[in-house]
């Protein structure tokens, strides 16, 4: 403790309260550079964190694509009145079937009616000045002949003629256009077919082109399903599928008919349609709900290899897109940066940035830092397979093979076994 105390000045000698004050001061700077001291020395070692990890690997979408969809008619029409008017009588209702010809609605028609009447009359007027001035130029051209006219009071009366013919063309016209006009408040079915919609009721003023029934027709029928945008490359027309109802009955072959140009704006998803090409009477009922599915051959075609990953073990980091890569010699993990190329179910595509047999971290990923060393995870079920194999090694005298087996026990020094904590991730 001496050696770590100033001498006390002379001056201090003299005053002895001014020495003791300096010596406390001393002996207290003395005791707390030693405990700072003491920290230093005895700060803790780094943690070494477990993670569990997998062996990545390029895959093929080996498994067949299943989509829920309903089946539609080819052809569904929204059909409306050609006029305007009040809806007097619904003749139909939903589910129902109709024939062509069939009535399925009326409007009130006593107002086009009556303009088919007036339309009438002005045919009969027409018709009778028409007479007239046909009548006048017979007697005419019969005095003309004797020269008791002149040629141009006959070309008068056969200008009069012309014109009493063209009114009377014209009131037929309008008679046959009101006479359509009364014909359009009653609504027909242009085809056989299945009520699917009524969109308006009695007593309601529809207006002209207003839908009021929607009509599925009879014939061929599709599968209207949605797929995701990142599986419309498998998708082509023409390719084969299987359609099965949800409620039985089998399933049916049916070929990809046409394909969405544009997503859903909402859903952000493309409709395919796919026609059934079994004969329609054979067909799920309209409307029911159906599974297609595309056979794994067609889907892996159209998906090429590509390593997935879980999307645990993605982190975001400064605006890019990283995965956790673990060294197996030194047991240190190294951020990467990669590049997704979609989404897979509750995998990520990469496809820039890793290469298969690499080990990627899969649980932990938020709490690792660059070049932190590491223990892999291993369930207690692999554990157990490993001792024993490591027991049964040791017994024949020989090395496991394995430069981490052999150097020391335990999870943290079999990488490559934590692939098994994964199943199935390689053959996503």
């Amino acid at each position: 403790m001496h050696a770590f105390l100033a001498p006390v000045p002379h001056a201090l000698v003299r005053n002895p309260l001014r020495a003791w004050r300096w010596t406390g001061v001393a002996a207290a700077l003395t005791l707390t550079t030693m405990l700072v001291a003491c920290q230093r020395a005895e700060a803790p070692p780094d943690v070494v964190r477990a993670v569990k990890v997998m062996t990545v690997g390029a895959t093929t979408g080996t498994r067949s694509l299943d989509y829920a969809g309903v089946i539609a008619a080819r052809t569904e029409s929204r059909l409306g009145f050609r006029v305007a008017g009040k809806l007097t009588e619904r003749a139909v209702n939903l589910g129902e079937h109709v024939k062509a010809g069939q009535v399925l609605a009326r409007l009130d028609a006593q107002d086009y009616r009556l303009a088919a009447d007036a339309a009438r009359a002005q045919v009969a007027a027409a018709t009778t000045q028409r007479d007239l001035a046909q009548a006048d130029v017979a007697r005419y051209r019969a005095l003309r002949d004797k020269n008791f006219i002149s040629a141009a009071e006959m070309d008068r009366r056969e200008a009069q003629l012309k014109g009493t013919q063209a009114q009377l063309d014209q009131a037929r016209a309008q008679l046959a256009s009101q006479s359509n006009q009364a014909g359009y408040t009653q609504l027909v079915a242009d085809a056989a077919g299945v009520v699917t919609g009524v969109e308006a009721e009695v007593g309601q003023v529809v207006a002209a082109g207003a839908p009021v029934i929607r009509l599925a027709r009879d014939g061929e029928r599709d599968a209207v399903f949605a797929v995701p945008e990142d599986q419309v490359p498998a998708f082509r027309v023409g390719t084969p599928m299987t359609v099965r109802s949800w409620a039985g009955g089998g399933s049916q072959p049916g070929v990809v008919r046409e394909v969405a140009a544009s997503a859903d704006a909402a859903s952000r998803t493309f409709a395919v349609k796919v026609a059934l090409t079994a004969p329609a009477g054979e067909a799920p009922a309209l409307g029911s709900t159906v599974y297609a599915s595309l056979d794994a051959a067609a889907a892996a075609a159209a998906a090429p290899a590509a390593i997935r990953v879980p999307t645990s073990a993605i982190r975001e980091h400064h605006g890019k897109t990283q995965v956790w890569v673990l060294d197996p010699q030194s047991l240190q993990v190294k951020a990467r940066d990669v590049r997704s190329a979609g989404v897979d179910g509750n995998d990520v595509v990469i496809g820039q940035g890793l290469q298969p047999g690499e080990q990627v971290v899969v649980a932990g990923v938020h709490v690792l830092n660059d070049g932190q060393k590491v223990k892999v995870y291993t369930p207690k079920s692999e554990q157990g397979k490993t001792a024993a194999a490591t027991t049964a090694s040791s017994r024949q005298g020989g090395a496991t093979g394995d430069p981490a087996t052999d150097a020391a026990s335990g999870a943290a020094t079999l990488p490559a076994s934590a692939s098994a904590s994964v199943p199935g991730a390689a053959a996503r």
